[in-house]
């Protein structure tokens, strides 16, 4: 789904988060491959977001995951990847907690934890 932001604090919310957020993801997918029995390789997408897919493979089992839709899972509450084509739109809302409440600035600390946690489920589900 494509997130759709309904107000101008949002949008500049999102612009905090979305870049630290998609190199946390990666990162936390690197990791992640270290301990497990799957190989990545990455395919380039222009549709319906440019970007990356990682291409997941573990004995016969072929999986690709948009790597935007797994930022959306930790910037935006109750996102959830593949519920609905990527193609549609979908009012979203900041997951606020990723922000410091007195600054405004990225939680680092929040982030990290929620990025590794979505990473985590992923993997956990390729395995059932």
């Amino acid at each position: 789904m494509i997130p759709k932001i309904t107000n101008a604090l949002a949008w500049e919310q999102a612009q905090l988060l979305m870049q630290p957020a998609y190199i946390r993801v990666v990162d936390n997918i690197r990791k992640a491959l270290e301990d497990s029995n799957w190989q990545e390789s990455y395919q380039e997408v222009e549709t319906p977001l440019p970007g990356y897919e990682i291409c997941l493979s573990s004995q016969g089992k072929d999986v690709k995951i948009n790597l935007w839709e797994l930022c959306f899972e930790v910037c935006f509450q109750d996102y959830q990847r593949g519920t609905v084509p990527l193609e549609s739109e979908l009012n979203v809302e900041i997951d606020t907690s990723l922000l410091d409440d007195e600054t405004g600035e990225v939680d680092w600390q929040k982030l990290d934890n929620k990025a590794r946690q979505q990473v985590e489920q992923l993997f956990t589900s390729l395995e059932n």
